[in-house]
């Protein structure tokens, strides 16, 4: 099988994996469709974009309605929090702004501002119960390490990743390799809900 047809392949296996069996992790799924797909040559998996495409024919054809109500439904829940937050300069990023947010999927924020404690205190104003971590993100070329907070939100889990208010102005990526973040501000969210 030509490396094209076989990439093509892998990219829609791994979609219909994330699709039908919730799984967030483009790595994980491209290893399991490769397994499927009985390919032990692992150099040459689709990336992510080929699958984010597969993924958007896939639910198109296969789960249209279903998954409009469960993206409204997170981007509802995104309104609600980034209007909760948003002295804290809020933005959405990942999944659930590119539309491609599974079953099991989670809202992820970033806010952009250089009080922390602020929003500590203000999720314990608002009676959130929240755990607090750190998550690694490349800020530019720069590696940083910023707080990152969870909160459960009726059994959808919202990370909320802050960064310092100059890093609005550079791309923020998961990894120092990685495509920089799509990120929306409140407003704009808003906007993606009404044209749903």
């Amino acid at each position: 099988m030509p490396r094209n047809d076989e990439r093509n392949r892998i990219a829609h296996l791994a979609a219909r994996i994330m699709a039908e069996d919730g799984v967030e992790d483009h790595g994980l799924a491209k290893r399991k469709a490769a397994r499927q797909a009985g390919v032990a040559d692992t150099r040459n998996l689709p990336g992510n974009d080929e699958i984010d495409i597969a993924l958007r024919e896939y639910r198109e054809i296969y789960q249209p309605d279903a998954h409009r109500e469960q993206l409204t439904e997170l981007r509802e829940i995104a309104v609600r929090a980034m209007t909760a937050l948003e002295k804290f300069n809020p933005h959405l990023v990942g999944n659930v702004l590119s539309g491609i947010a599974g079953k099991y999927a989670g809202i992820q924020l970033q806010l952009f501002t250089d009080d922390i404690k602020g929003v500590e205190l203000h999720l314990i104003d608002l009676g959130a119960d929240y755990e607090a971590d750190q998550t690694t993100l490349y800020s530019g070329d720069a590696r940083i390490t910023v707080p990152l907070f969870t909160v459960d939100d009726d059994g959808v889990e919202i990370e909320i990743a802050v960064l310092s208010p100059r890093d609005a102005r550079l791309p923020v990526k998961t990894s120092p390799a990685g495509k920089a973040m799509e990120r929306a501000k409140l407003a704009a969210v808003e906007e993606l809900l009404a044209e749903m």
